[in-house]
């Protein structure tokens, strides 16, 4: 009853790659193993065992319940599910196959048969596509909330515009797709700011997207944005470049929140986990616009983590409490992104030979924005649009360009798992 269950909220639809076009471009994701009716016999292994897997955790449920045994049938079940598809059109397409090469078949069924074939062979292959999407491990903080931490880079003053700009953005991107969203630090030259009313240029700027799953929706955006314009200030009409950074990183609950899945903040074994014994807190007065309460108080925190040296400081309320909650929330999503990035790592260096860098730190290049020909072009991806104006007004054409990311992303995943699964088998 268990697997019966599970698997009805399973649907074909859910594991089919996507496919998005702009301006007669199309892209679709279509790893070399999977873009035909043929499977990887090394996935198709992987999926098998998996698929033997479901069946004994499911008889386990049969005999009690439990949370994490229901958890893991579910997780399991996209795969059985693909693969069960998989299977019933392979079975199909060979039977058609068969018809095609026995001479001694009725000519109306063959002709029938060969009017079939295409169809079937395009079914096929998407469900390869489909069984290989879901034998990709999805991203442990893939169901978080997540922050967007943004800074002007090379540029000066057009560094700082810029990144006024990808804030907008992405703001505008949350209000349109109904992400919760609030910035919960901004900084300009002087300190921190309203980034309504202040004039100077912006320093640093975190916002933090509340909704589930925000963090794999939006971890693509991680890199160096490049900028191509004429900034006000250039007489002559000279084209300068400027960049921003963006960092994405988790949000994880603070320690009088709901975690969820996130799990427990206090278990030693999970990313996020902090010993406080390994933190310096230190309290000061703020600095920059605010008033006379906010320059006059104790009400600023900065955190050390000292075996890191990762240093996290928070002055934007005016309650010590809350700036030390937020302290404590941006300073666990650092660590649990380093560590995580420290993991990638390592496994990166191992793939690395065969399937190429298929993870952009936080130092490359990802994308441009040329003013001028109102273009926009992630690097990593390929893909390039020529209305500027509405990926900086968080439009669709920007929901384009990071779906054409996280399909790029898919296919590195899948490459990278061919190779493991290679690698095992000999």
């Amino acid at each position: 009853m268990a697997e019966e269950g599970l698997t009805k909220k399973c649907t074909p639809e859910k594991f089919r790659f996507r496919t998005f076009a702009v301006q007669g471009t199309q892209s679709t994701f279509q790893p070399q193993t999977a873009a035909s009716e043929h499977l990887s016999p090394a996935l198709l292994s992987k999926a098998r065992a998996l698929a033997a897997e479901h069946e004994n955790v499911s008889k386990q449920l049969g005999e009690g319940f439990s949370i994490n045994l229901a958890k893991k049938l579910g997780q399991l079940s996209a795969t059985v599910y693909a693969l069960r598809e998989w299977d019933q059109l392979k079975e199909s397409h060979r039977e058609l196959d068969d018809l095609l090469r026995d001479p001694a078949a009725d000519s109306e069924l063959r002709a029938l048969a060969a009017e079939d074939l295409q169809h079937s062979t395009d079914q096929l292959a998407r469900a390869s596509q489909s069984l290989t999407a879901s034998l990709v491990p999805q991203h442990p903080f893939a169901h978080l909330p997540c922050l967007i931490e943004i800074r002007p880079g090379a540029g000066g003053s057009e560094a700082a515009l810029f990144a006024a700009d990808l804030l907008r953005m992405y703001r505008a991107y949350c209000a349109r797709n109904r992400l919760r969203c609030s910035l919960i630090k901004y900084e300009d030259a002087e300190g921190a700011a309203d980034p309504i009313g202040s004039d100077l240029p912006l320093a640093e700027a975190i916002l933090e997207v509340e909704s589930e799953g925000a963090y794999d929706m939006l971890r693509c955006e991680a890199g160096v944005h490049r900028v191509q314009r004429v900034p006000a200030t250039e007489s002559k009409g000279r084209t300068h470049t400027s960049a921003a950074s963006v960092l994405v990183l988790p949000s994880f609950p603070g320690a009088d929140e709901k975690q969820g899945e996130a799990g427990d903040i206090n278990d030693s074994s999970n990313d996020y986990y902090i010993d406080p014994k390994e933190v310096r807190t230190e309290v000061m007065k703020a600095r920059g616009s605010g008033g006379q309460h906010v320059n006059t108080t104790d009400s600023a925190i900065r955190l050390t983590h000292l075996p890191t040296k990762t240093v996290v400081s928070i002055q934007d309320q005016r309650s010590q409490s809350r700036n030390r909650d937020k302290a404590w929330k941006l300073l666990r999503s650092r660590l649990a992104q380093s560590r995580r990035e420290a993991r990638e790592e390592e496994m990166l260096q191992m793939r690395r030979s065969v399937v190429g860098v298929a993870k952009v730190g936080r130092g490359d290049k990802i994308r441009t924005y040329n003013w001028s020909q109102q273009r926009v072009t992630d690097h990593r991806s390929g893909f390039s649009v020529h209305d500027l104006n509405d990926v900086i007004g968080g439009g669709d054409t920007l929901a384009k360009v990071m779906e054409s990311v996280r399909n790029w992303s898919l296919e590195q995943e899948v490459k990278a798992l061919i190779v493991g699964e290679d690698r095992i088998e000999s």
